[in-house]
């Protein structure tokens, strides 16, 4: 059997070679997909390219979901920007904008990038697009960025799971913003080990964190945090860069996840049976849209 990878083990190995942990994770990949890393780094290129699509879609006015529950949030979100002085700080606030957005094309049977998952699927690539913006990062940094963000969910893959129907939304969004915080963080010019401080700062503040559709549809709640998931890695990056380290290990903060979500009731694991799913309003929404089969995310890693 196969040892599981760990990320205090790429910590260590981009230390003692002091480089970056995507280059680490990209010579990893090469090795197990035993493909050129030239054409593994296109393939990334091109995932990005369709989630820089899904940020431009996602904000555009008169978006809906199939069932118009969720559809200009991002847009209202991006006007407001422009509008007022938000209190969380713009980058908060447009990436939680792109974040809903990307969302929104995801339910509206948009091409998105699951990262993990199509439930998470906006956090990553807006966080990524407005580090960029913010620092005046490259296209190359961005795609080594994606490279570490899919290594450490990978890490999380095999030690818990990304799926909401295994571990709730904490396996699905708190990983997402885990990923996102550890990309952002050494996008920015942070070390290896700044960065997965990053990453067990944002996924412990979603432990517990359950997965209840409303209607078995992956807009309501997940829709708006996948909004919260962004702003929560960026604040963790903005911790983790100014010196702020979290006590309890990411290897560590992943295990406690597992064994949370071992111990979720199935009701709180996307069958929308129970939280906000079953509560009076939920259940009249139900009834109006008639909604199909529930639970309807998709786990995945970087997949379009």
């Amino acid at each position: 059997m196969r040892r599981k990878n760990t990320i205090s083990e790429l910590v260590a190995v981009a230390e003692t070679r002091g480089c970056s942990l995507w280059q680490v994770i990209l010579e990893k990949e090469e090795r197990l997909q035993g493909r050129d890393r030239k054409d593994i780094w296109r393939t990334m290129e091109k995932y990005w390219a369709v989630m820089k699509e899904s940020l431009d879609a996602g904000l555009q006015p008169g978006n809906r979901s199939l069932s118009g529950l969720v559809g200009e949030e991002g847009f209202l979100l991006t006007r407001y920007l422009e509008k007022a002085k938000p209190l969380s700080g713009s980058g908060s606030v447009l990436a939680a904008a792109r974040a809903m957005g990307v969302a929104v094309v995801n339910a509206s049977q948009g091409r998105i990038v699951a990262a993990p998952t199509a439930g998470s699927c906006g956090i990553l690539p807006a966080v990524l697009a407005t580090v960029a913006e913010r620092t005046g990062a490259s296209e190359e940094a961005v795609i080594g960025a994606l490279f570490t963000a899919a290594g450490v969910g990978m890490v999380i893959d095999e030690q818990a799971s990304t799926a909401g129907a295994k571990g709730g939304c904490q396996a699905e969004c708190g990983s997402a913003s885990c990923m996102a915080a550890v990309a952002a963080a050494e996008m920015a010019g942070g070390t290896p080990r700044q960065a997965v401080n990053a990453g067990a700062l944002a996924l412990k503040n979603f432990l517990g964190l359950v997965c209840d559709p409303v209607a078995g549809l992956v807009e309501v709640p997940c829709v708006k945090r996948n909004a919260i998931g962004a702003a929560v890695a960026l604040l963790a990056a903005d911790m983790a860069l100014a010196g702020i380290e979290s006590k309890i290990p990411l290897d560590e903060v992943i295990q406690a996840m597992k064994e949370v979500g071992d111990a979720l009731p199935d009701s709180l694991k996307e069958t929308s049976l129970a939280g906000l799913a079953a509560t009076p309003t939920a259940r009249e929404i139900e009834k109006r849209i008639g909604a199909g089969d529930r639970g309807n995310n998709h786990p995945g890693l970087l997949k379009v």
